[in-house]
């Protein structure tokens, strides 16, 4: 990564402009009136990409440092696919309190604040605090981008399929940040039943060991009120995604329902190894490149951010996901086959198509400034 200008530094009257006097007038333009800051500095196509190093990929809680590789990775894509300049921040502090005190103090310099490998439960409440306590979007890509991608995918598999998504009872393994958001948003796209899992077993109503998010979880999910562990939900289930990093026995996949579809996506290692998938499901996707159906976040938040800071969006809604995912599935609705139900990370009609979607769709729900 590298930080460069967008003006020439050459002259006098370079420098005039870009430094001391000219800068000054900016100053006092902004001064009198804040909301030019968005015009006249890099605030209006910059986000901060924030981590404390707790989650970092399936490495686990290896601190701030041994994360910024992946923060400064995010950075170039967020460049590369959607245009938008990023800044990795990495917080020597696993602290709640602290991170939502540091990222407020830091929020006046950018337009946007992506929230990055941050461990479960804390990371819904470190998100929900800053979007109650900030005016620009705040994300937390590890939860809504893969739920994003998810439901396109799964959009398209029922396509291929010749299945609707309200049939469908679609079964979650992992309860942590990805888990928890893909449920809500498969939710509320009308699918017919989610069951979670955790370590566990199968969330519901009757566990006394459940954190308020996974009660929560509870009282929408597992309508059919089963009990028992991960081959207890797959018994008859039409999908699998897999948001755990753990393994799930070949036996529980091979009892799921006829044509189902497998999503294993933890990485480097599957919870079911597309060759064993493959001998039972219709379908299968995983999060890695050398696999068909590859289910990647770099589908999902380039083109967001952009969408939001386009539309000067105060906030990311559930309006604006689901239109993020409409919009990635129909970038390939007339190329689908069983082994390409989404668009390739590198195809680029995806981020222009997903920020043109989440824009107009801040612009119609009236969260833009």
């Amino acid at each position: 990564m590298a930080v460069s200008s967008t003006v020439p530094l050459a002259t006098r009257e370079d420098l005039s402009l870009a430094y001391t006097p000219g800068v000054a007038l900016v100053c006092e333009a902004i001064a009198e009136k804040p909301e030019l800051v968005h015009k006249y500095t890099w605030v209006g196509h910059t986000v901060a990409v924030v981590t404390d190093g707790s989650a970092v990929l399936g490495l686990g809680n290896i601190g701030p440092k041994a994360a910024l590789p992946v923060m400064e990775g995010k950075a170039i894509l967020f460049k590369g696919f959607g245009g938008v300049d990023a800044v990795p921040i990495c917080l020597d502090t696993q602290d709640t309190e602290e991170i939502i005190r540091i990222v407020k103090a830091l929020a006046p310099g950018f337009g946007g604040i992506n929230l990055e490998d941050i461990s479960a439960p804390r990371c819904f409440e470190i998100e929900q605090r800053l979007i109650e306590e900030l005016d620009i979007p705040v994300f937390h890509d590890d939860q809504h981008g893969t739920a994003v991608v998810v439901l396109a995918a799964l959009k398209n598999a029922a396509l291929v399929l010749e299945r609707k998504l309200g049939d469908l009872k679609v079964v979650i393994s992992g309860a942590g940040a990805a888990g928890v958001a893909v449920s809500k948003i498969l939710l509320a796209a009308g699918i017919g039943d989610v069951v979670v899992a955790d370590s566990r077993g199968i969330i519901h109503s009757g566990r006394e060991d459940l954190t308020s998010v996974k009660a929560a979880l509870a009282e929408v999910t597992n309508r059919g009120g089963l009990i028992g562990g991960i081959g207890d939900a797959l018994d008859g289930a039409d999908v699998l995604i897999g948001v755990s990093g753990g393994t799930i026995d070949e036996e529980f996949v091979s009892k799921m329902a006829p044509g189902a579809m497998v999503f294993a996506l933890a990485n480097p290692t599957p919870e079911v190894h597309p060759s064993v998938a493959s001998r039972y499901a219709a379908i299968v996707a995983t999060g890695r490149s050398d696999f068909p159906n590859q289910i990647n976040n770099v589908l999902a938040f380039p083109g967001i951010f952009r969408g939001a800071l386009d539309a000067g969006a105060t906030r990311i809604t559930e309006g604006m996901k689901l239109a993020a995912a409409n919009a990635i599935a129909e970038v390939v609705a007339g190329e689908l086959r069983p082994d390409a139900i989404v668009p390739s990370p590198l195809d680029p009609r995806v981020a222009p198509a997903v920020s043109a979607a989440v824009a107009a769709a801040a612009i119609s729900e009236h969260v833009t400034r």
